[in-house]
Protein backbone atom coordinates (compact mmCIF):
# COMPACT_ATOMS: atom_id res chain seq x y z
CA UNK A 1 0.00 0.00 0.00
CA UNK A 2 1.16 3.65 -1.01
CA UNK A 3 1.16 5.89 1.74
CA UNK A 4 2.69 7.61 4.57
CA UNK A 5 2.84 9.31 7.86
CA UNK A 6 2.91 13.12 7.97
CA UNK A 7 4.96 12.83 11.30
CA UNK A 8 7.67 10.83 9.76
CA UNK A 9 9.53 10.98 6.69
CA UNK A 10 7.50 12.02 3.09
CA UNK A 11 7.96 10.24 0.05
CA UNK A 12 9.81 12.53 -1.76
CA UNK A 13 8.21 11.32 -5.43
CA UNK A 14 5.46 13.97 -6.82
CA UNK A 15 2.21 12.30 -6.00
CA UNK A 16 -1.21 13.40 -5.33
CA UNK A 17 -2.10 12.71 -1.32
CA UNK A 18 -5.57 12.21 0.23
CA UNK A 19 -4.56 13.56 4.00
CA UNK A 20 -6.77 12.11 6.58
CA UNK A 21 -6.54 12.62 10.61
CA UNK A 22 -8.07 10.63 13.34
CA UNK A 23 -7.96 9.90 16.97
CA UNK A 24 -7.43 6.47 19.28
CA UNK A 25 -6.41 6.16 22.63
CA UNK A 26 -6.55 10.34 23.15
CA UNK A 27 -4.09 10.45 20.48
CA UNK A 28 -4.33 12.64 16.85
CA UNK A 29 -2.52 11.11 13.97
CA UNK A 30 -2.32 11.76 10.09
CA UNK A 31 -2.10 9.65 7.55
CA UNK A 32 -1.46 9.72 3.97
CA UNK A 33 -2.93 8.26 1.33
CA UNK A 34 -1.67 8.35 -2.94
CA UNK A 35 -4.88 9.13 -4.73
CA UNK A 36 -3.17 7.21 -7.78
CA UNK A 37 -3.23 3.76 -6.17
CA UNK A 38 -6.93 3.23 -7.30
CA UNK A 39 -6.68 -0.99 -6.02
CA UNK A 40 -5.50 0.68 -2.30
CA UNK A 41 -8.32 -1.76 -0.06
CA UNK A 42 -9.71 -1.01 3.15
CA UNK A 43 -7.65 -4.03 4.20
CA UNK A 44 -4.85 -1.96 3.64
CA UNK A 45 -5.88 0.98 5.52
CA UNK A 46 -6.38 -1.37 8.17
CA UNK A 47 -2.63 -2.71 8.02
CA UNK A 48 -1.96 1.27 8.11
CA UNK A 49 -3.32 1.71 11.11
CA UNK A 50 -2.17 -1.28 12.68
CA UNK A 51 1.38 0.07 12.19
CA UNK A 52 0.51 3.37 13.65
CA UNK A 53 -1.38 2.28 17.15
CA UNK A 54 -0.69 -1.87 17.03
CA UNK A 55 -4.27 -2.51 17.08
CA UNK A 56 -5.58 -5.80 15.14
CA UNK A 57 -7.79 -5.16 11.78
CA UNK A 58 -10.23 -7.34 13.21
CA UNK A 59 -10.44 -5.45 16.49
CA UNK A 60 -10.64 -2.34 14.48
CA UNK A 61 -14.05 -0.55 14.42
CA UNK A 62 -13.32 2.74 11.98
CA UNK A 63 -15.85 5.66 13.31
CA UNK A 64 -16.81 8.93 10.87
CA UNK A 65 -14.85 7.76 7.89
CA UNK A 66 -18.05 7.05 5.64
CA UNK A 67 -21.39 7.19 6.13
CA UNK A 68 -22.73 4.14 7.68
CA UNK A 69 -21.01 0.90 7.96
CA UNK A 70 -17.63 0.49 6.58
CA UNK A 71 -17.99 -1.57 3.29
CA UNK A 72 -15.98 -4.96 3.66
CA UNK A 73 -12.14 -5.05 4.11
CA UNK A 74 -12.00 -6.12 0.19
CA UNK A 75 -13.27 -3.13 -0.85
CA UNK A 76 -11.67 -0.18 -2.51
CA UNK A 77 -10.63 2.60 -0.87
CA UNK A 78 -11.46 4.85 -4.08
CA UNK A 79 -14.69 3.73 -4.22
CA UNK A 80 -15.51 5.10 -0.63
CA UNK A 81 -14.81 9.05 -1.99
CA UNK A 82 -13.27 10.25 0.95
CA UNK A 83 -12.79 14.15 0.90
CA UNK A 84 -9.29 15.30 1.66
CA UNK A 85 -8.97 16.45 5.61
CA UNK A 86 -11.31 13.86 6.70
CA UNK A 87 -11.21 13.41 10.26
CA UNK A 88 -12.25 9.50 11.80
CA UNK A 89 -12.04 7.60 15.37
CA UNK A 90 -10.53 4.32 15.46
CA UNK A 91 -11.83 2.01 18.03
CA UNK A 92 -9.97 -0.76 19.05
CA UNK A 93 -7.48 -2.34 21.77
CA UNK A 94 -4.05 -3.04 20.93
CA UNK A 95 -2.35 -6.23 21.07
CA UNK A 96 -1.31 -7.22 24.26
CA UNK A 97 -3.58 -4.79 26.23
CA UNK A 98 -6.67 -7.13 25.38
CA UNK A 99 -9.36 -7.40 29.15
CA UNK A 100 -7.60 -9.50 31.31
CA UNK A 101 -8.53 -11.11 35.02
CA UNK A 102 -7.86 -8.05 37.48
CA UNK A 103 -5.52 -9.48 39.24
CA UNK A 104 -3.18 -9.33 36.83
CA UNK A 105 -3.78 -5.96 36.30
CA UNK A 106 -2.20 -2.70 37.69
CA UNK A 107 -4.14 -0.10 35.79
CA UNK A 108 -7.60 -1.30 37.28
CA UNK A 109 -8.91 1.87 38.83
CA UNK A 110 -9.49 1.86 42.27
CA UNK A 111 -13.86 2.32 42.54
CA UNK A 112 -14.76 2.05 45.89
CA UNK A 113 -18.07 3.11 47.50
CA UNK A 114 -16.80 3.90 50.98
CA UNK A 115 -16.55 7.03 52.51
CA UNK A 116 -18.65 8.42 50.40
CA UNK A 117 -19.83 12.39 51.30
CA UNK A 118 -22.87 14.03 49.74
CA UNK A 119 -21.74 17.62 49.43
CA UNK A 120 -25.54 19.14 49.51
CA UNK A 121 -25.62 18.19 53.00
CA UNK A 122 -22.19 19.51 53.68
CA UNK A 123 -22.12 22.88 52.54
CA UNK A 124 -19.36 24.18 54.36
CA UNK A 125 -17.24 21.25 52.89
CA UNK A 126 -18.54 22.40 49.53
CA UNK A 127 -17.74 26.04 50.23
CA UNK A 128 -14.17 25.03 50.59
CA UNK A 129 -13.64 23.10 47.62
CA UNK A 130 -15.16 25.86 45.51
CA UNK A 131 -13.30 28.35 47.27
CA UNK A 132 -10.08 26.40 47.60
CA UNK A 133 -7.05 28.23 45.37
CA UNK A 134 -5.54 24.97 45.04
CA UNK A 135 -8.84 23.89 43.55
CA UNK A 136 -8.79 26.93 41.26
CA UNK A 137 -5.28 26.13 39.85
CA UNK A 138 -5.65 22.48 39.15
CA UNK A 139 -9.27 23.40 36.89
CA UNK A 140 -7.06 25.63 35.00
CA UNK A 141 -4.62 23.08 34.06
CA UNK A 142 -6.72 20.38 33.65
CA UNK A 143 -8.43 22.55 31.35
CA UNK A 144 -5.21 23.36 29.33
CA UNK A 145 -4.42 19.71 29.49
CA UNK A 146 -7.94 18.46 28.65
CA UNK A 147 -7.86 15.76 25.48
CA UNK A 148 -12.12 15.13 24.48
CA UNK A 149 -12.50 12.53 22.64
CA UNK A 150 -15.22 13.66 20.65
CA UNK A 151 -16.90 10.64 18.72
CA UNK A 152 -19.70 12.66 17.14
CA UNK A 153 -20.05 16.26 16.60
CA UNK A 154 -22.20 18.36 19.44
CA UNK A 155 -25.38 19.27 18.26
CA UNK A 156 -26.75 22.70 18.60
CA UNK A 157 -29.44 23.22 21.63
CA UNK A 158 -28.39 19.72 23.16
CA UNK A 159 -28.21 19.72 27.06
CA UNK A 160 -25.42 17.84 28.07
CA UNK A 161 -25.71 14.38 30.55
CA UNK A 162 -21.81 13.16 31.90
CA UNK A 163 -22.55 9.82 32.58
CA UNK A 164 -20.01 7.60 35.01
CA UNK A 165 -19.66 4.22 33.89
CA UNK A 166 -18.44 1.90 36.43
CA UNK A 167 -21.06 1.06 38.84
CA UNK A 168 -23.89 3.38 37.59
CA UNK A 169 -24.38 1.83 34.07
CA UNK A 170 -22.39 -1.54 34.65
CA UNK A 171 -21.14 -3.98 36.92
CA UNK A 172 -17.29 -3.32 36.36
CA UNK A 173 -16.31 -6.60 38.55
CA UNK A 174 -17.87 -9.09 36.12
CA UNK A 175 -16.93 -7.25 32.72
CA UNK A 176 -13.02 -6.77 33.70
CA UNK A 177 -12.70 -10.61 35.01
CA UNK A 178 -14.20 -12.09 31.83
CA UNK A 179 -16.75 -13.70 34.68
CA UNK A 180 -19.42 -12.53 32.50
CA UNK A 181 -20.47 -11.77 29.31
CA UNK A 182 -20.65 -7.97 28.61
CA UNK A 183 -24.76 -7.73 27.49
CA UNK A 184 -25.24 -9.73 31.03
CA UNK A 185 -22.85 -6.93 32.76
CA UNK A 186 -24.31 -3.57 31.83
CA UNK A 187 -27.21 -2.30 33.64
CA UNK A 188 -30.98 -3.34 32.70
CA UNK A 189 -32.44 -1.15 30.41
CA UNK A 190 -28.79 0.85 29.54
CA UNK A 191 -29.57 1.27 25.54
CA UNK A 192 -33.39 2.06 25.93
CA UNK A 193 -32.12 4.63 28.39
CA UNK A 194 -29.42 6.12 25.83
CA UNK A 195 -31.93 6.33 23.06
CA UNK A 196 -34.91 7.83 25.32
CA UNK A 197 -32.28 10.57 26.11
CA UNK A 198 -30.65 11.41 22.82
CA UNK A 199 -33.19 13.83 21.35
CA UNK A 200 -32.26 15.89 24.08
CA UNK A 201 -29.22 15.62 25.24
CA UNK A 202 -25.31 15.39 24.52
CA UNK A 203 -23.76 12.30 25.93
CA UNK A 204 -20.49 12.34 27.90
CA UNK A 205 -18.86 9.48 29.38
CA UNK A 206 -16.25 9.83 32.33
CA UNK A 207 -15.08 7.06 34.14
CA UNK A 208 -12.29 6.52 36.90
CA UNK A 209 -10.10 4.35 34.66
CA UNK A 210 -7.48 4.66 31.48
CA UNK A 211 -8.67 5.17 28.28
CA UNK A 212 -7.78 2.28 26.51
CA UNK A 213 -9.94 0.54 28.99
CA UNK A 214 -12.51 2.82 28.79
CA UNK A 215 -12.59 2.40 24.78
CA UNK A 216 -12.96 -1.16 25.13
CA UNK A 217 -15.79 -1.23 27.64
CA UNK A 218 -17.36 0.83 25.77
CA UNK A 219 -17.24 -1.41 22.43
CA UNK A 220 -17.52 -4.34 24.44
CA UNK A 221 -20.91 -2.76 25.94
CA UNK A 222 -22.21 -2.06 22.18
CA UNK A 223 -22.05 1.64 23.09
CA UNK A 224 -19.37 2.75 20.50
CA UNK A 225 -19.68 0.94 17.21
CA UNK A 226 -23.26 -0.44 17.48
CA UNK A 227 -26.05 0.48 14.83
CA UNK A 228 -27.87 2.17 18.00
CA UNK A 229 -29.92 5.33 17.42
CA UNK A 230 -28.32 6.65 20.16
CA UNK A 231 -24.53 6.05 18.39
CA UNK A 232 -25.71 7.20 15.09
CA UNK A 233 -26.95 10.63 16.00
CA UNK A 234 -25.60 11.23 19.69
CA UNK A 235 -22.70 13.17 20.45
CA UNK A 236 -20.81 10.34 22.92
CA UNK A 237 -17.41 12.31 23.89
CA UNK A 238 -14.80 10.62 26.46
CA UNK A 239 -13.22 11.45 29.61
CA UNK A 240 -10.83 8.83 31.61
CA UNK A 241 -9.29 9.25 34.69
CA UNK A 242 -6.64 11.66 33.64
CA UNK A 243 -8.97 14.59 33.56
CA UNK A 244 -9.91 14.11 36.78
CA UNK A 245 -7.69 15.28 40.20
CA UNK A 246 -7.78 15.41 44.58
CA UNK A 247 -9.02 17.64 46.39
CA UNK A 248 -8.53 18.38 50.29
CA UNK A 249 -10.90 18.81 52.81
CA UNK A 250 -12.00 17.54 55.92
CA UNK A 251 -14.51 14.53 56.97
CA UNK A 252 -15.85 14.15 60.42
CA UNK A 253 -12.61 16.58 62.10
CA UNK A 254 -10.04 14.72 59.89
CA UNK A 255 -8.00 15.37 56.96
CA UNK A 256 -10.03 13.91 53.65
CA UNK A 257 -9.07 13.30 50.48
CA UNK A 258 -10.46 11.94 47.00
CA UNK A 259 -10.91 12.60 43.56
CA UNK A 260 -13.46 14.39 41.32
CA UNK A 261 -14.85 15.68 38.30
CA UNK A 262 -15.05 19.22 38.20
CA UNK A 263 -17.54 20.01 35.53
CA UNK A 264 -16.05 23.68 34.88
CA UNK A 265 -13.17 22.21 32.80
CA UNK A 266 -15.81 20.15 30.45
CA UNK A 267 -17.56 24.31 30.41
CA UNK A 268 -14.17 25.89 29.76
CA UNK A 269 -13.92 24.10 26.63
CA UNK A 270 -17.37 24.10 25.64
CA UNK A 271 -18.93 27.30 26.56
CA UNK A 272 -22.65 25.99 25.07
CA UNK A 273 -22.87 24.46 28.69
CA UNK A 274 -22.80 25.12 32.19
CA UNK A 275 -24.54 24.51 35.32
CA UNK A 276 -27.91 25.50 34.00
CA UNK A 277 -28.15 22.71 31.52
CA UNK A 278 -25.35 20.23 32.60
CA UNK A 279 -27.12 17.36 34.99
CA UNK A 280 -23.72 14.67 35.78
CA UNK A 281 -25.08 11.34 36.77
CA UNK A 282 -22.79 8.97 39.45
CA UNK A 283 -22.75 6.44 41.73
CA UNK A 284 -20.68 8.38 44.45
CA UNK A 285 -21.65 12.00 45.75
CA UNK A 286 -18.06 12.82 46.56
CA UNK A 287 -17.30 12.51 42.48
CA UNK A 288 -19.99 15.72 42.46
CA UNK A 289 -17.37 18.47 45.42
CA UNK A 290 -16.67 20.89 43.03
CA UNK A 291 -20.35 20.88 41.14
CA UNK A 292 -22.73 19.44 44.02
CA UNK A 293 -25.89 20.80 42.62
CA UNK A 294 -25.29 19.97 39.18
CA UNK A 295 -24.69 16.12 40.90
CA UNK A 296 -27.78 13.38 40.45
CA UNK A 297 -26.43 9.69 42.14
CA UNK A 298 -28.15 6.74 42.11
CA UNK A 299 -27.38 3.53 43.46
CA UNK A 300 -24.95 1.24 42.51
CA UNK A 301 -25.28 -1.59 40.37
CA UNK A 302 -23.31 -4.62 41.02
CA UNK A 303 -23.49 -8.16 41.71
CA UNK A 304 -25.08 -7.91 37.97
CA UNK A 305 -25.46 -12.31 38.38
CA UNK A 306 -27.79 -12.32 40.46
CA UNK A 307 -31.53 -12.35 39.91
CA UNK A 308 -32.27 -9.37 41.89
CA UNK A 309 -29.95 -7.04 40.01
CA UNK A 310 -31.71 -7.85 36.78
CA UNK A 311 -35.11 -6.76 38.16
CA UNK A 312 -32.83 -2.92 38.41
CA UNK A 313 -35.68 -0.35 37.05
CA UNK A 314 -33.21 2.71 37.98
CA UNK A 315 -32.36 3.95 34.26
CA UNK A 316 -36.26 3.40 33.38
CA UNK A 317 -37.36 5.70 36.16
CA UNK A 318 -34.07 8.22 35.64
CA UNK A 319 -34.92 8.31 31.63
CA UNK A 320 -38.11 9.82 32.41
CA UNK A 321 -36.72 12.56 35.08
CA UNK A 322 -34.04 13.59 31.75
CA UNK A 323 -36.97 14.44 29.80
CA UNK A 324 -39.32 15.53 32.04
CA UNK A 325 -36.20 18.32 33.08
CA UNK A 326 -35.31 18.68 29.46
CA UNK A 327 -38.18 21.36 28.92
CA UNK A 328 -36.57 23.57 31.62
CA UNK A 329 -34.72 26.62 30.94
CA UNK A 330 -32.88 25.97 33.52
CA UNK A 331 -31.65 23.01 35.92
CA UNK A 332 -30.56 25.29 38.40
CA UNK A 333 -34.46 25.27 39.33
CA UNK A 334 -34.73 21.82 40.45
CA UNK A 335 -32.96 19.56 43.06
CA UNK A 336 -31.57 16.53 41.25
CA UNK A 337 -30.85 15.00 44.74
CA UNK A 338 -34.54 14.83 44.71
CA UNK A 339 -35.20 13.46 41.49
CA UNK A 340 -36.97 10.38 42.90
CA UNK A 341 -39.35 12.47 44.92
CA UNK A 342 -40.13 14.50 41.96
CA UNK A 343 -40.78 11.73 39.19
CA UNK A 344 -43.57 10.27 42.39
CA UNK A 345 -44.87 13.83 42.37
CA UNK A 346 -45.28 13.72 38.28
CA UNK A 347 -47.05 10.21 38.32
CA UNK A 348 -49.74 11.32 41.10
Amino acid sequence: MTYRQTYGHLNAAEETWVHLTFSWGGKTFSLDLAESDRHVQVYDLKAALLSLTNVPPERQKILGLVKGKLPPDEGRISDLKIAPGKNFILVGTPAGDEIKDPSQLESLPDVVNDLDVDFTENPQAAARYKNDPRNFRKIREATSNLQINIINPLREGKRLLVLDLDYTIVDTKPLTSGSLPPVECARPGLHEFLEAVYPFYDICIWSQTTWVWLEAKLVELGMVGSTRAYEVTTSISVLDKTCMFTVFSERNGKPYSHHVKPLQIIWNKFPQFSAKNTVHVDDLSRNFALNPDEGLKIHAFKHAHAEQAQADRELEKLARYMVYIASLDDFRTVKHKDWKRTLRSLTR
